[in-house]
């Protein structure tokens, strides 16, 4: 199994994550995660990481409670208890938090609690297909001699 370290690193390393402030308006969040055509982004004052915004909390939280997206602020509906995963966790390990806790998204903190990156249940998948792969070739080139 891969661990986190390795996912981010295929990535393109760390620290590649997008991220907007918590008085940003619903609007403009969902404005960026259109543009970098990703489903969640961070919510951060700083450094500090406030919470996250998902596609799941613009549906749940603004379209069904019929809110407007340009007035609404994102502190209003982020979700503030977010999970988070370090980087020598294991995609098997990830897939049971996100699993359990029903994320798609799980934020990568290092030994000193800084981000240094977002991992989401795609990240996931493509490497379990990635490692599936190259077993398969390996057994076919055993069984073929």
């Amino acid at each position: 199994m891969k661990t986190v370290a390795e996912i981010l690193k295929e990535k393109g390393g760390t620290g590649v994550v997008h991220s907007i402030g918590p008085d940003a308006s619903v609007f403009e969040a969902v404005a960026l995660m259109a543009q970098k055509n990703i489903g969640a982004l961070l919510v951060m004052e700083g450094d500090r990481m406030v919470g996250v915004l998902s596609e799941r909390d613009y549906a749940r939280k603004v379209v069904l409670m019929a809110r407007s997206s340009k007035d609404t602020k994102l502190r209003e509906i982020m979700t503030s208890s977010v999970i988070c995963v370090r980087p020598s966790q294991t995609s098997e390990e990830c897939m049971a938090v996100m699993t359990e806790s029903r994320v798609r998204h799980l934020p990568v903190l290092d030994d000193d609690g800084k981000l240094i990156g977002l991992i989401s249940i795609g990240d996931l998948v493509k490497g379990i297909i990635s490692e599936q792969k190259f077993i398969i070739e390996q057994l076919h080139q055993y069984i073929a001699g």
